[in-house]
């Protein structure tokens, strides 16, 4: 389950721009301002996204939108002159024509959350000098020279996951279920697999890897593009689920192979191929035993490795492959009693192939550690203890690495270190880490192939964030230009730790600290999700909400990463009881503190895990909430997937009692608080059927409750007149049932 801002856009942002006019400083925000959030995403658009700085530093490319346009172009930003030129929009390349997406792809964007058009993506030859992009079914290659895009005459049909070959001069993707390339000094394509069907598919990540483990990708191009690994998906006996649009009844349902907990799996099965098509040398581990392909790596310099786990998650093989012959030899092995987190990226070969990176919590909390290729542990380069959270870069000409890492779990910083196994190159005081960023927030970092250019994106709660062009010695190169509007106001925001728990809290403008107001906690509690964070973003709509006569309090229970192995096992088959108990506790150490807040007055709202919270929070606790918001919430975790469900709550039928007592279904006679349920009905992930199966046992139980169903919207909620009376009504809820400030 990835997170979802109902509106957001999720990408990076730029330097603040006046492109339009914002709300008055510390003026209360109205109606005009709702709908200029919901017409921006959240002022979001027209902010750069994904920097790609060139392998040799010179520049750097980047997407970006229109102020209120949600269609990215591609842009480029010269080091030298500091100036920005538009490559190329969508416009150029339709020629009028609308942009036109299959189901397929659809669904792609749908998990990796993207809702913009245009250009979602891009990529680059490792000589800098073409650019790949996919748009509306169709594959295009940029000279960056001159800007010329060639249109690629491919195979008719469903077109995903173009990639180039390392060295440029091929590209693959997956064409109807199988993989293909196209050769650029040819212009010939190759069908390199052979019987991909919509059952049994070549080449695709199937729907739990890509929504779950972070793994969009089903095929991997070899260092010298000579070969290409593909996992095959077999969906036979995988319950198929079907997203009926009820607003659309002349269209067809579109089928989704949908696997729940207890029930039966993809089968996955990694091979190897040539480019010029041939058999297939399929990789042989006990798959009986570890059914999930967590992740696939094939570096320049390293070997071909892959990550599997069992089906409870508890047990994690690192596995080194010989591409010859398909054996594999295990590198390594994790175990948890609850489960093993993924790390995307890792393992990361380093010093020209004798070792690789790896993040392990063996320790209590996550590490950077490096392991010769026999998987022996060689040298912890980052410790729990400093907070680790990624890695950025690893330049082995200087022996250094630049990553991020933040003690407090509100904030994140970028830090460089120098990097050697143990014995080479090491001096006195060589393991000390170099602050790179600066202010509080949360900062992160791209660098070029050359390690002689960054880029910085940064981020508090007094700002919204910005893209600094560095230079390897940390000073500036100029800024990436942003067209987007402004908020126009920091929002009155606190983040503390009081007790256990870190919480943030909100007041309206104009705040009377003589009344008591009326409280809203916003909520997630769920997994691999820190919602107390120090960026101005997440924020702005709560701003909003607090406007219109509330205090937002929002609290990271038990569960939340960034406070170490224990802290995030806590709730191991406790999702109806840890998380609740915890904000109930935090509630009552904010009301403690601040007497302005009427804890006899508290109101929750949530989406996604945050809906199923905030309806669980008034059926369990009608004594603490008295209202409640619950958006596209999980009501029964036996109908949500199998990788995120079983990860957390255990498997079927020994943890039966554990998914009972996190059932929402059988508290539904218990409701005694008003519940708006907010779903759309096209929701793929969530499906619409939890609410309805809450709502058919509210009814038969004779409770009273509301249901804004959102025909056609599907688990995120990117249409800005949707937003606007969404988050109306959101407030008129609250206002009808806790009141006003007295």
């Amino acid at each position: 389950m990835k997170i979802v801002i109902p509106l957001l856009v999720l990408f990076t942002m730029s330097q603040p721009s006046t492109a339009a006019e914002p709300p008055k400083k510390d003026a209360p925000l109205d109606a005009s301002f709702l709908r200029l959030y919901a017409e921006t995403r959240g002022f979001m658009l027209g902010r750069p996204s994904k920097p790609k700085p060139t392998p040799d530093g010179k520049a750097v490319l980047f997407l970006r939108s229109e102020p209120k346009k949600a269609k990215m172009s591609l842009f480029e930003f010269d080091v030298a002159s500091r100036k920005t030129k538009e490559l190329l929009t969508p416009e150029m390349l339709l020629k009028g024509a609308e942009e036109n997406l299959t189901p397929e792809e659809k669904a792609r964007r749908e998990r990796q959350r993207i809702s913009v058009g245009g250009f979602t993506n891009f990529q680059l030859t490792e000589d800098g000098k073409r650019i790949l992009l996919s748009l509306s079914g169709k594959l295009y290659v940029v000279e960056r020279d001159t800007a010329k895009a060639t249109e690629l005459v491919t195979g008719k049909g469903t077109l995903l996951d173009p990639s180039f070959s390392r060295d440029g001069s091929k590209i693959a993707y997956v064409l109807d279920h199988d993989v293909y390339v196209y050769d650029l000094a040819s212009s010939k394509e190759t069908q390199v697999t052979k019987g991909g069907t919509i059952k049994k598919t070549h080449g695709l990540a199937e729907f739990v890897a890509q929504e779950e483990m972070a793994r969009f990708n089903g095929y991997w191009w070899s260092p010298d593009g000579k070969f290409i690994a593909y996992e095959e998906a077999d969906h036979e006996g995988v319950e198929q689920w079907f997203v009926a649009d009820p607003a659309k009844p002349e269209q067809k349902p579109l089928p989704q192979y949908y696997p729940r907990p207890g029930k039966k799996n993809v089968a996955v099965r990694l091979g190897i191929v040539s480019v010029d098509g041939g058999e297939t040398i399929w990789i042989n581990w006990d798959a009986k035993k570890y059914e999930y392909l967590a992740a696939v790596r094939w570096d320049k310099h390293g070997p071909l490795t892959i990550q599997v786990q069992d089906r409870k998650q508890q047990e994690l093989l690192l596995l080194m492959v010989a591409p010859k012959t398909g054996k594999t030899t295990k590198l390594l092995e994790e175990k948890d009693k609850a489960w093993v987190n993924l790390v995307p990226g890792m393992p990361k070969s380093v010093m020209s192939g004798l070792g690789f990176l790896w993040v392990s919590e063996l320790d209590g909390a996550p590490a950077l550690e490096f392991r010769a290729f026999d998987g022996i542990l060689e040298d912890r380069v980052v410790t729990g203890e400093e907070g680790f959270r990624s890695l950025a870069s690893v330049n082995e000409s200087k022996g250094e690495i630049i990553y991020t890492a933040g003690k407090d779990p509100t904030q994140t910083a970028v830090y460089r270190k120098p990097f050697a196994p143990k014995g080479i190159l090491r001096s006195p005081g060589s393991e000390m880490a170099v602050l790179l960023s600066s202010g509080p927030g949360n900062h992160s970092v791209v660098v070029s192939e050359n390690h002689d250019l960054l880029v910085m994106t940064s981020t508090s709660l007094d700002g919204m964030s910005r893209s600094r062009v560095l230079k390897a010695d940390g000073t500036e190169d100029g800024m990436l230009p942003s067209v987007a509007i402004e908020p126009g106001f920091a929002p009155k925001i606190q983040v503390e730790k009081l007790g256990e728990f870190y919480a943030a809290i909100l007041r309206p403008h104009g705040f009377d600290p003589k009344k008591k107001y009326p409280v809203i906690v916003d909520v997630y509690g769920g997994p691999h999700h820190l919602h107390v964070n120090q960026a101005m973003a997440p924020w702005l709509l709560k701003q909003w909400l607090a406007e219109q006569g509330f205090i937002i309090v929002a609290i990271d229970n038990r569960g939340t990463p960034g406070r170490g192995r224990d802290w995030e096992r806590s709730i191991y088959q406790k999702f109806g009881s840890v998380p609740l108990d915890d904000q109930v506790k935090g509630l009552k150490l904010l009301g403690d503190k601040y007497p302005e807040l009427d804890l006899d007055r508290v109101g929750i709202v949530g989406w996604s895990f945050g809906g199923y919270m905030s309806a669980l929070a008034v059926l369990k606790r009608p004594d603490i909430f008295k209202a409640a918001v619950a958006g596209a919430p999980v009501t029964d975790w036996e109908d949500y997937d199998t990788h995120y469900t079983e990860r957390y709550m255990g498997l079927l039928p020994e943890s039966k009692k554990a998914y009972e007592e996190s059932s929402l279904l059988p508290l539904a006679p218990k409701l005694e608080r008003p519940l708006l349920l907010v779903h759309g009905t096209a929701d793929d992930n969530v499906y619409f059927r939890h609410t309805l199966r809450l709502v058919d046992a509210l009814f038969r139980a004779g409770r009273e409750f509301e249901v804004l169903p959102l025909p056609s919207l599907t688990h995120m909620v990117p249409d800005p007149i949707v937003t606007e009376r969404l988050w109306g009504r959101v407030a008129g809820h609250f206002q009808k049932h806790l009141g006003k400030a007295k």
